[in-house]
């Protein structure tokens, strides 16, 4: 657990670390938000994280009241406060307190907290023998409508799809956008392998530009010598994929072995899959910002 709150500059007790209930991040959604791993006293792709958060703080003209090398520095005092070597950060900015109206003009400063602690979003056993999922009838928000690339704290979209896999007892679900296409999980990136093509669904389909994404893409052509392909596909291409699997700064890389009770190829995690899993799990033990 938690013991020290980064909050508007200041390191707090969990108790301590208050907002105000007039807070639009809380009354609306109105906010960004970034989640960003440490591994061994090192932050993983932390100038990555930080370029998304100041760009999705761009996207809906709130402006952040520190500078990306102040926020860089202030993680890294969260983590000390906590002496966390390895865990998870939870890096969120709000509109800030104003009133009961939508106006954010109104609110008068952001509000910047940092919760660093420790995450386990699955269970080891799944990394081994894979996770299985359930298409929901939850559609991906139109990005005309809500840009999924602004990590924003509006996730009720995302909410609705856990509540259907939870329904169904399924850990996570796929959500396909308006036209039917698969866009993505609840809180993951979804890849399929098609005759050693590496396969995801470019943006316009309604994704989040993962940075754990962008990472296995990397690995896979530079180190795997992979083709990676950005194209829209359908169920009908997951349940004839060769390999699935799922990425995510929490999840990391989570093999995918079974689909609307269809069994993806011999029903285990491939070859692959496997490799991109070892390949990044390397890469985060020798890249990222030291915290010691």
């Amino acid at each position: 657990m938690a013991k020290k709150i980064y909050l508007n500059g200041q390191l707090v007790s969990r108790e301590e670390a208050r907002i105000s209930v007039f807070d639009h991040g809380l009354l609306y959604g109105d906010g960004v938000f970034e989640g960003i791993r440490a591994y061994d006293g090192r932050v993983f792709r932390l100038s990555q994280h930080l370029d998304r958060l100041y760009e999705s703080a761009r996207a809906i003209a709130l402006k952040i009241p520190l500078t990306k090398e102040e926020m860089e520095k202030a993680v890294i005092e969260t983590l000390r406060a906590n002496e966390l070597k390895s865990g998870y950060v939870r890096l969120v900015v709000t509109r800030g307190e104003g009133d009961l109206g939508l106006d954010p003009r109104n609110c008068r400063e952001p509000n910047v907290f940092i919760i660093a602690d420790k995450i386990e979003l699955y269970p080891e056993e799944l990394y081994r023998k894979g996770l299985e999922l359930v298409t929901v009838a939850t559609k991906r928000n139109i990005p005309e409508a809500i840009d999924p690339r602004i990590k924003s704290l509006n996730y009720l979209n995302n909410i609705l799809a856990k509540i259907e896999a939870g329904l169904q007892n399924m850990p996570e679900a796929v959500m396909l956008n308006k036209d039917g296409y698969v866009a993505e999980c609840t809180g993951d990136n979804i890849f399929i392998v098609k005759d050693s093509v590496l396969v995801t669904p470019p943006f316009y389909v309604g994704v989040l530009a993962g940075i754990t994404r962008e990472t296995v893409m990397e690995i896979a052509r530079e180190k795997m010598g992979l083709v990676v392909k950005e194209e829209v596909f359908t169920r009908f291409h997951l349940y004839n994929a060769d390999e699935c699997f799922l990425t995510g700064t929490a999840a990391e890389v989570i093999p995918v072995v079974r689909i609307d009770g269809r069994q993806i190829a011999d029903g285990k995690p491939g070859k692959i899959t496997n490799q991109l899993m070892k390949q990044f799990r390397e890469l985060t033990k020798n890249e990222g910002v030291e915290v010691y």
